[in-house]
């Protein structure tokens, strides 16, 4: 690793309050697939897709997310039931709102990216810095276990839980008011994908409705559905 390199990662280290066992943890976490990919020189007998970068630990990055968002919105809302409950966390946990708290701590000037990704600006793409941001946890939680991970969580989204007064209406609703109001057709939704072992299964699903799709992604069909429905109200209101 070079000095400029090692550098910019013990500053990100500084920004989250928390300084790695296994520095090569953080900088695994900020490497995106296209990286990965040119490092290994776009070799054909790669070991396998994506290997390298830091696809793996966004996998466990977006569980402990999942995890410790619900374990503290429990306490958060003793009186809350189960539909208003997945609603605050669908969008805490949003493409969005993992954007935002990542742009907040400047993760795209710390990721690693492919130099054709890096001047077709992939290192602020949404998905991309959002991707980078559940790496990140998924890291804190290999190097340091739960307990430093929830920190985080509860200190990044400290400020959006504060601004959650009430429910948000859940996004599948909100997006079938949204055609139904402009006198469009029903979202379409469609599971694209399902991987993962049985026990912790990841399912990708597509929503389509007013001319353009949104995609999302979790643990059961209905929360990817409605992280897609949640994608898509983005692109039509914006």
């Amino acid at each position: 690793m070079s000095d400029a390199a090692r550098f910019r990662l013990e500053e990100l280290e500084v920004r989250l309050g928390y300084r790695f066992v296994n520095p090569d943890l953080l900088q695994e976490a900020l490497t995106h697939r296209s990286a990965a990919h040119q490092k290994a020189g776009g070799r054909k007998r790669q070991k396998a897709k994506g290997a390298g970068s830091n696809e793996r630990l966004e996998f466990i990055g977006d569980r402990v997310l999942g995890l410790l968002m619900a374990e503290w919105l429990l306490e958060r809302f003793p009186n809350e039931q189960e539909g208003a409950l997945g609603s605050r966390l669908a969008h805490l946990v949003s493409r969005v709102s993992l954007a935002e708290i990542a742009d907040r701590l400047d993760l795209p000037q710390s990721l690693t990216v492919a130099a054709h990704e890096a001047r077709a600006g992939v290192q602020t793409a949404a998905n991309v810095v959002a991707d980078a941001l559940e790496a990140v946890l998924g890291a804190v939680f290999l190097d340091g276990g739960l307990e430093p991970a929830r920190q985080m969580v509860r200190d990044w989204w400290q400020s959006a839980l504060d601004a959650q007064a009430h429910p948000p209406k859940d996004p599948k609703t909100a997006l079938q008011e949204w055609v139904l109001g402009r006198g469009q057709s029903l979202p379409v939704y469609e599971t694209i994908g399902a991987d993962g072992p049985s026990h912790a299964p990841l399912f990708v699903v597509r929503v389509t409705a007013g001319g353009l799709f949104g995609e999302g992604r979790a643990g059961s069909k209905r929360a990817a559905e409605s992280a897609a429905a949640a994608d898509l109200l983005e692109k039509l209101e914006g």
